[in-house]
């Protein structure tokens, strides 16, 4: 059977082909039914005008939260670079109360020199809002605020009051730069 033609049907000859147009409905004509399904209606005007409005709110919106996210974090940066600085200086006021302190002439010169310098520091750092932890003896210790280095048996104080400040703690704002280290009573 191999090279034989297949013979066609002679009705399916003699039929014309169906025309789809004529099947959906007489009095379409093609280009009508093409019309109908590629373009759909314009929207109006007014459509138009409230989809303007609302994407130009959107944006309004966007752009004002975006100004606004951009301001926190340039403050954020600015008190984190606060806070980098003055992490830097404590040591310094630290040594100069350490000279202040193992000074025995008061009436020096030199003493006072040193005395005026740490306390220089001292306003810079409160100008820029870093505040000394209060840790006095006698006050309630607290772990958020102090670093308890040592415990000592004392019947002058009651349990869990500070007995002696051995290093100034510093905070900014709210946060703790470095705690208090103290000697805690038992």
């Amino acid at each position: 059977m191999k090279g034989k033609k297949k013979e066609k049907d002679p009705q399916e000859v003699n039929t014309p082909p169906i025309n789809p147009a004529e099947e959906i409905s007489e009095t379409e004509t093609p280009e009508e039914i093409d019309a109908e399904v590629l373009e759909p209606d314009p929207p109006s005007a007014e459509t138009q005008l409230n989809q303007a409005q609302d994407q130009y709110k959107r944006t309004l919106a966007e752009f004002d939260n975006y100004r606004k996210r951009t301001i926190k974090e340039m403050a954020a940066r600015y008190e984190d670079g606060q806070r980098a600085a003055a992490d830097k200086l404590l040591p310094i006021i630290d040594n100069f109360e350490r000279a202040l302190n193992a000074s025995e002439n008061k009436e020096d010169n030199f003493y006072q020199g040193i005395a005026l310098i740490a306390r220089q520091f001292e306003n810079v750092l409160s100008d820029i809002g870093i505040e000394q932890i209060a840790a006095e003896p006698g006050t309630a210790f607290d772990h958020n605020l102090h670093h308890a280095v040592a415990h000592v048996e004392d019947e002058a104080y009651g349990q869990n009051e500070i007995v002696d400040v051995l290093q100034k703690g510093y905070k900014h704002r709210d946060k703790v730069l470095r705690p208090s280290m103290v000697k805690v009573a038992n």
